[in-house]
């Protein structure tokens, strides 16, 4: 017996707010205990977060669907654009958590502006964002993105990666470090004095312990963790996620970003 058919009409949803969103479209398939589509656009709301509106309001073209399920799994798997194309957004599908990925133009690059002989701003047919930020040549390589705390989901672990591609022609990126920090809590020196050591091409992964290499994509591009943090409340705070290589001081060539990508563990 289908017992939610037995259930007075939003109870259903109700109950199934309070599982996964893999759960919710599985009980919509084998049951029959969901009285009207308003019922469930009642359900898949709920799985939407709750300053959606403000979020949609920022969009660079507005997301049409016809119902609330067919909006929720576009944006697990197409985001969209906001801001003016400067950050898009997305829902993580198993959770249903929201992620964010900074542009690369609003990064904080150094020598990355007005400087076409160390950074280069270009198009580039896989990315979301309309640059991307090609380094010909630094010596001193030093990359930062902040975001508020109040955008993202509440009670959630977040990993913060840097989305970027080699050049065919590259060097120098086999060693860096990286960090995630609060910025009112803890300052840049503790945070550098705890940073963990990265690898942009994972060369030298066989001969150094701890490691941490990249990790292609399911969009072609690859991805390097660099830090991670609980947003509790979602109080009104800045979490800076940073890249960098300023204690070697030899060339540095061919890094594509595309961005910083603030994502539910």
């Amino acid at each position: 017996m289908d017992y939610f058919r037995l259930l007075p009409e939003g109870c259903v949803s109700d109950i199934l707010s309070f599982t996964s969103s893999k759960d919710a479209a599985i009980s919509f398939a084998i049951s029959r205990g969901f009285n009207s589509a308003a019922e469930s656009d009642l359900l898949w709301e709920k799985f939407l977060p709750e300053d959606y509106e403000n979020i949609s309001s920022r969009y660079v073209s507005p997301r049409i669907c016809s119902s609330k399920k067919e909006l929720y799994f576009s944006l697990c798997d197409s985001p969209v654009l906001m801001d003016g194309g400067t950050l898009s957004f997305s829902l993580d599908k198993k959770t249903g958590k929201k992620c964010f990925m900074i542009s690369a133009r609003e990064l904080a690059i150094v020598w990355g502006v007005d400087t076409p002989w160390y950074w280069e701003w270009i198009a580039h047919p896989d990315s979301r964002f309309s640059e991307v930020a090609h380094l010909h040549t630094v010596f001193w390589l030093d990359i930062r993105g902040t975001m508020g705390t109040q955008m993202l989901s509440k009670r959630t672990r977040y990993v913060v990666y840097l989305v970027f591609k080699l050049a065919e022609e590259h060097w120098g990126l086999e060693i860096a470090n990286a960090f995630v920090r609060f910025v009112n809590r803890v300052s840049n020196r503790e945070a550098e004095e705890q940073a963990s050591t990265v690898s942009l091409v994972g060369e030298n992964a066989s001969r150094r312990r701890n490691l941490k290499c990249p990790q292609r994509r399911v969009d072609g591009w690859m991805e390097i963790e660099l830090g991670n943090f609980i947003n509790d409340t979602g109080d009104d705070e800045d979490v800076e996620a940073r890249l960098m290589e300023i204690t070697q001081l030899h060339g540095k060539c061919g890094l594509i970003v595309q961005g910083i990508e603030f994502r539910p563990e």
